[in-house]
């Protein structure tokens, strides 16, 4: 077991789980992740393996007993009838009858309908008049010859989600985990492999929480398939429920008039819309209206009465064009629905997810190590929902004054959601405060910019904070801005439009780049970075060439060292002898089969003019290029610059460009 497991285990016992046991018991039954965990939690919550595998066989058995599959809703209405009363695990949604002024239940997979139940129960469990919620209850089946009569009693009922959470103990044990400890036990309770992640991919699957944690909060995320957008809008909270887009209508989300039924808002904590982009699709403009006073002021009114609600609002779609095409012709908005393509109504959106910086889940990137359980994590979060730190960044940092009050109450929001997540305690030094509101403007100021592209009226934001400590002002970009540039709609003059070129932060290529000594700063999932036109240029000259790297071992970065000699012997005379020198550090387990790699290099790159020499030494820690040329570049991360690609059949295996950064900087320095 990990140190971190074994950490997890001692600080939470009873509270979480081993994340692989779910596929383990779920077989084909259609229910939730959170639902499944309800019942590990009473069985496995422990590293005992013994009571691990007795609790797996019982939860497999309560499964199997219980759960409703729809296939074989008949067999259980029989058994139901035959013993008289039996357990059941289904998703109920209840409705009032006021012909008979009486509340009446639905089942989702066992196909019964209008069932009497107890008012007592609906005062208790008040999420039941909404769009159905997993319960486990007791069904009893009592025939009468009275016309009319049903036959089936709920006797008893009890929504699937844990109660009597202790938050102040889950704060207090927050201490005895570091940053970097702590969002990897979030990320393994979402089900993902934190070892698969960058630190800025880390923080934007963790900022799809922020909706259970933050009131009334408005986020939006798109980008390509099979990113795991909805997933955790479905399987991770009971307090929240995924809809279709195209089945969103005033009655169902706020308020029915002919009933006066409360919709979806006024019963879960967060409403998110799977499938919502798509250009053809149709919405009703009064729908978006509503929603556009909802998400600005925290309420809504049909008729006469005004209704207040806290839900969180989630978009969540699929692009249809590449990022550089949406900036360069379009904008990031562009595959939404005409009705909902409003620039009022995307003005009260207050972050936006990237998806295109998130990775297609592949199955390394799921973890089998321990999390916590995810209806205990979807309780804590809703908790602190109560609590308002949208101004705790004000204790390092004052945003620039050109930021508006909605943009400042995006960006406290996004900071808030952020810092109770990761922080609950409440406790957070500057520099990890610095990262929190860095992404929190990133993704406000996305927003931003493309409302000024769809409407000429959105006038530009200095999107920038000061540092209290130092005074020193800090201005923020987003990633795609620096990668790519942007085509900005400047003004708009009779019928015509003037525009302005925003050119990427990238190197300039062969013969262009100014030799200076300098730094460069490289961010976490940035692209279009080689080694090419990071420091190719500087290679001119040099007929002596040191690279010391303790990390050439593994096979992406034995792959990442040919590649490097390749850039040298692109680089050189073809009369020019180049003597390059490697300095490695060398594993007992890698030594045999890295010794007899290197050998082959030398072999085979000595034809091209390039006398490859190379010796291990373990006691190595610094990453550097020294030529002779008087020039010395010191790697960050050495050589091994990105993240891993999707292999042989992955593009960004062959084109660095495409890859996918991690973070790290780059130092050019002038020798004497």
């Amino acid at each position: 077991m990990k140190e971190l497991d074994k950490k997890i285990n001692s600080k939470f016992e009873g509270k979480v789980v081993r994340k692989d046991l779910t596929k383990l018991v779920k077989g084909n039954a259609i229910v939730p992740t959170y639902v499944l965990e309800y019942l590990l939690g009473q069985y496995c919550a422990t590293d005992d393996e013994e009571t691990i595998v007795q609790g797996v066989e019982t939860v497999k058995s309560i499964i199997s007993k219980h759960f409703v599959h729809r296939d074989e809703a008949q067999i259980i209405k029989s058994t139901i009838r035959e013993k008289g009363t039996h357990r059941i695990i289904d998703k109920v949604s209840v409705k009032l009858n006021d012909r008979q002024d009486r509340y009446e239940a639905n089942f989702a997979n066992l196909g019964l309908s209008k069932i009497p139940i107890s008012d007592e129960i609906i005062r208790q469990h008040q999420k039941l008049l909404s769009s159905g919620v997993w319960c486990i209850l007791t069904l009893a089946y009592l025939p009468s010859d009275e016309r009319d009569n049903t036959p089936w009693i709920i006797e008893d009922l009890k929504p699937i989600q844990i109660s009597n959470i202790n938050v102040s103990e889950y704060k207090r044990e927050r201490a005895n985990f570091s940053k970097q400890e702590w969002i990897d036990l979030l990320m393994q309770s979402i089900g993902l492999n934190p070892e698969e992640f960058t630190l800025r991919s880390k923080l934007l699957q963790l900022m799809r929480l922020i909706p259970f944690v933050e009131n009334n909060y408005n986020l939006i995320e798109l980008g390509p398939k099979g990113t795991g957008k909805s997933h955790i809008y479905s399987e991770l909270s009971p307090h929240g429920i995924l809809i279709s887009g195209g089945e969103v209508s005033k009655a169902k989300l706020f308020v029915n008039n002919s009933t006066g039924e409360i919709g979806l808002v006024g019963y879960w904590d967060v409403v998110a819309y799977d499938e919502f982009a798509g250009k053809t699709k149709r919405a009703d403009r009064g729908l978006v209206d509503i929603m556009k006073n909802y998400m600005a002021n925290k309420s809504f009114s049909r008729g006469t009465e005004v209704y207040g609600a806290a839900a969180s609002m989630v978009f969540v779609g699929n692009t249809d064009h590449s990022v550089p095409y949406m900036l360069k012709h379009s904008d990031l908005f562009d595959a939404l629905p005409r009705d909902y393509y409003d620039s009022a109504f995307l003005d009260r959106i207050h972050a936006y997810i990237p998806g295109w910086e998130v990775q297609k889940l592949r199955n390394e990137m799921f973890t089998s190590n321990y999390g916590f359980i995810v209806d205990y994590l979807a309780e804590v979060l809703r908790d602190l929902r109560r609590e308002d730190r949208t101004q705790d960044y004000r204790q390092y940092f004052d945003l620039s004054d050109s930021i508006t009050t909605r943009d400042k109450t995006s960006i406290g929001k996004t900071f808030s959601g952020l810092a109770k997540i990761i922080y609950p305690d409440g406790i957070i030094v500057e520099e990890d405060a610095m990262e929190l509101l860095e992404l929190a403007i990133e993704s406000r100021k996305r927003v931003k910019q493309q409302l000024q592209k769809m409407d000429e009226t959105f006038e530009g934001v200095d999107f920038s904070y000061i540092l209290k400590s130092s005074g020193k002002m800090i201005e923020v970009e987003t990633l795609e801005i620096l990668e790519f540039g942007e085509t900005v709609i400047k003004e708009k003059k009779s019928g015509s439009e003037d525009t302005v070129e925003v050119s990427a932060d990238k190197s300039e290529g062969p013969g262009k780049v100014q030799l200076e000594p300098k730094q460069k700063i490289i961010r976490d999932n940035q692209s279009g970075i080689s080694y090419e036109n990071l420091f190719g240029a500087y290679l001119a000259g040099a007929t002596e060439i040191k690279l010391e790297d303790p990390y050439i071992r593994m096979p992406h970065q034995l792959r990442n060292f040919m590649e490097f000699v390749k850039l040298i012997a692109d680089k050189k005379d073809p009369e020019t002898e180049i003597k390059l020198h490697l300095v490695t550090t060398c594993d007992e387990e890698y030594q045999e089969n890295n010794q007899e790699a290197f050998n082959n290099m030398v072999l085979s790159v000595e034809g091209m003019g390039i006398i490859l020499t190379y010796e291990f030494n373990n006691f190595i820690h610094d990453r550097y290029i020294e030529m002779n040329n008087g020039w010395k570049i010191i790697l960050g991360r050495g050589l091994d610059l990105w993240q891993r690609t999707g292999g042989w059949y992955d593009i960004n295996e062959y084109v660095q460009e495409k890859r996918v950064c991690k973070s790290c900087e780059v130092t050019f320095i002038k020798l004497d």
